[in-house]
């Protein structure tokens, strides 16, 4: 896991290793164990190193191939490099390291772009090949690894941060207008290219860009998986289903373990993270690291889910670690949660995550953890209502939205107001494609291929990596998905949702954890925003630098600050924390 830099010139003149360096500096916190900054000619790239695979330093990147004329840099890992290398090796590869980093120079040279269709895992990696000046990116199925970029005349520049390429310079920091209406409607998920800045974008998942010499580029998806039913399945009952789906999430669970260091698992207490822990027992796991975080309570609402993350740990023996975060140490470790964000994102979990990635990497550098799983086997509330919709663009858009464009019209500042419902038509054109068999179909692939992305996934890489941590989101193994694609959609909503998989964890953790209700990471006081944490708000809405900006009308603010508690969106969250935290992150990065 690691933090990449680079830039790409077109017009006959040498890379700035200047601004490279700077934008690999600014990703120091992903990747604390190594530097390196190389240039060719055009091209020139960064990268910040977390040592997890091959510890030495042969594995060190920038990587270099002579013989092969190719260089690379990449972030993620490579579950399965171990088989590619040893694939590899029988076609004649010689390897100088031990790593998953040089198993992808090879696969390429191998197999060309195809290299990726054959990779379990999370990856953004860069390569340049030196005979043609061709440059290749590539980003992993559900965009797990982060790569933004910028373009400005005849330059090229990508990150793995939307922050690093502010660090680089010479970017349009212009607000978005419809990346705008994304945050505000479609609960701040801006989906790519867009970003909230005009001058910056981010390369789609399951995506392959060719970018040759003079710019011209060329994109390829990879991976497209058909939510429909399969005609070979039509008699597989709902506990073959279980079974298959438990093989799937067992074999997905036992890839992510691929380390040179240990693996811990960041344990809410929930199904999905405690069916990690119990399959890792199962595994013969001894000793594993597990961690769990709780917040004081606020307005009735409890902060914490202790009772069910000390029963996991108890059951399976884990080396467990409970953390409880003060109200005082929340207010004061938000400045930080916000300028770790790539991009404004409104989500509590944020907190959450940060505070509880600074603890665990005091401990260990790689975890597994749950996310994904709502969104692949339909565990969120909104999917029941779709099962009989007529018009799943209306309705998806009723409980998921937190306002109507015409609602938005009369917050926003004039200048700020898109001609069109562009959160609308956005969502629309992706429930409507083909390939997605019913209403739910359509709903959980947009949610596990566009707000996967750009929200829970988004948050755990940003969260983790502000302290060095490497996440590994096993209910996110792409044949774990394929599969779970195809099984009908009564058998995912039984039981509240997630039926088949809560079917499959009955077999591995107590029924206690099962049969509760849905939890998330509890932070009340961003919720029912008071005291301070309404002072801190209200000073960022009305400072200066807000009030040019001009992104909300006065009256809209001063209904928010005078009862936040009454403006809660349909999924529960605050609208005054949603403008708060724009702002907030705007002015963190001097925008």
């Amino acid at each position: 896991m690691c933090g990449i830099a680079g830039e790409i010139r077109f017009d006959g003149s040498f890379a700035d290793t200047g601004a490279v360096s700077r934008m690999t500096q600014a990703l120091s916190p992903r990747g604390p164990d190594g530097s390196g900054v190389i240039a060719q000619g055009p091209v020139a790239f960064g990268h910040r190193r977390l040592k997890i695979i091959d510890l030495s330093n042969k594995a060190g990147q920038p990587m270099v191939d002579p013989e092969l004329g190719l260089t690379i840099v990449f972030n993620g890992c490579i579950y399965n490099y171990p088989e590619l290398r040893a694939e590899l090796e029988k076609k004649g590869y010689r390897f100088f390291s031990h790593g998953d980093t040089e198993v992808i120079l090879k696969a390429y040279h191998a197999w060309g772009e195809a290299c990726v269709e054959r990779f379990h895992g999370m990856f953004a990696f860069a390569i340049v090949e030196r005979d043609s000046g061709t440059v290749v990116v590539a980003r992993d199925r559900f965009g797990i690894k982060p790569l933004y970029y910028a373009e400005t005349g005849r330059t090229l520049r990508f990150a793995s941060s939307l922050p690093a390429l502010l660090a680089g310079g010479d970017v349009d920091t212009s607000i978005d207008r419809w990346a705008l209406h994304n945050y505000m409607s479609f609960h701040a998920v801006v989906p790519p290219p867009r970003t909230i800045l005009n001058g910056v974008r981010k390369l789609p998942p399951a995506t392959i860009r060719r970018i040759g010499p003079d710019g011209t580029s060329k994109d390829r998806i990879y991976w497209q998986p058909p939510y429909e039913r399969r005609p070979e399945d039509s008699g597989v009952t709902r506990e073959e289903w279980r079974d298959r789906v438990l093989d799937a999430l067992r074999t997905a669970v036992r890839r992510r373990m691929v380390a040179d260091v240990p693996v811990g698992v960041l344990l809410s207490g929930g199904v999905d993270s405690s069916v990690i822990v119990g399959l890792l027992a199962e595994e013969g796991q001894k000793d594993l690291m597990t961690f769990s975080i709780g917040f004081e309570e606020a307005n009735g609402e409890k902060g914490d889910e202790f009772v069910y993350s000390d029963l996991i740990a108890k059951r399976f023996e884990t080396d467990h670690h409970q953390i409880f975060v003060p109200a005082a140490d929340l207010i004061g470790a938000l400045p930080d949660t916000i300028h770790a964000m790539s991009e404004p994102m409104v989500s509590y979990d944020n907190i959450g995550f940060f505070l509880l990635s600074r603890e665990v990497s005091k401990h260990i550098k790689v975890v597994q953890s749950g996310q994904g799983a709502d969104e692949v086997f339909g565990g969120y509330h909104w999917y029941p209502p779709l099962a009989s919709s007529n018009d799943v663009v209306s309705d998806y858009a009723k409980v998921f939205f937190d306002r109507s464009h015409e609602v938005l019209c009369t917050q926003l500042g004039e200048h700020w107001i898109c001609p069109d419902d562009a959160s609308r038509e956005l969502v629309s054109e992706h429930l409507m494609r083909d390939g997605a068999a019913t209403p739910v179909d359509r709903a959980l692939r947009l949610d596990s291929q566009v707000m996967l992305v750009d929200d829970p996934v988004k948050r755990v890489d940003n969260m983790t990596m502000a302290w060095g941590l490497e996440a590994r989101v096993p209910f996110l193994d792409h044949e774990l998905v394929e599969l779970a694609a195809t099984i009908p959609p009564d058998f995912k909503l039984a039981e509240n949702g997630k039926g088949v998989l809560k079917d499959a964890a009955r077999l591995v953790v107590p029924s206690e954890v099962i049969d509760r209700k849905k939890g998330y990471f509890p932070v009340p006081q961003l919720k029912y925003i008071e005291g301070p944490y309404l002072d801190l708000v209200r000073d960022a809405l009305t400072s200066q630098a807000a009030r040019e900006r001009g992104l909300f009308r006065e009256d809209y603010l001063d209904r928010l600050f005078t009862d936040p508690t009454e403006h809660i969106t349909p999924l529960r969250g605050s609208e005054l924390w949603q403008v708060a935290l724009l702002e907030m992150w705007l002015q963190s990065h001097d925008i």
